[in-house]
């Protein structure tokens, strides 16, 4: 199977770097199409939380930034789909995590993916089932998931 991404920057600044961020992000397409066994063309545009806001209530009917958003485009014979990551969001929650926010960032492009192949994260088992496939993920690009374990998360 074959995997292709593009990637568009609007923010001055990218966490890490574009070329870094690119080459992950191809890595991340190849991976997830091998791994899942489908062809696809991956889009990943890094935008600021101003633009992430605007989408965001657009599309999701939710006013405020979020940290990703994903749109699947086509499904058949080439699943193409679309993944917005916030770099402002990524900086934030790195600081107050203390990890790299190139990390964070990786990590949302990881998360938007797996929704777009099938992935869910609104009841608790698909959620574990989730952090695993986005855990291997990032590991099939040599990096660890910045996630806590569930058990060591505070209580809401």
């Amino acid at each position: 199977m074959t995997g292709r991404s593009a990637l568009t920057v609007l923010v001055p600044r990218v966490p890490g770097s574009r070329r870094r961020l690119a080459r992950d992000l191809a890595r991340l397409a190849t991976w997830t199409a091998e791994h899942y066994e489908r062809a696809l063309e991956l889009s990943f545009v890094v935008l600021d939380d101003a633009r992430m806001a605007d989408l965001h209530e657009r599309y999701a009917g939710e006013p405020g930034s979020t940290d990703v958003l994903s749109f699947p485009l086509a499904e058949h014979p080439v699943l193409v789909g679309e993944v917005l990551v916030s770099a402002d969001t990524a900086r934030r929650e790195a600081a107050a995590r203390g990890h790299p926010a190139y990390d964070e960032l990786l990590l949302y492009a990881v998360h938007g993916v797996m929704h777009l192949v099938g992935h869910d994260d609104h009841d608790p088992a698909e959620r574990r089932r989730m952090r695993r496939a986005e855990r291997r993920a990032l590991a099939a690009l040599g990096r660890v998931s910045v996630y806590r374990p569930e058990s060591r998360r505070p209580s809401p």
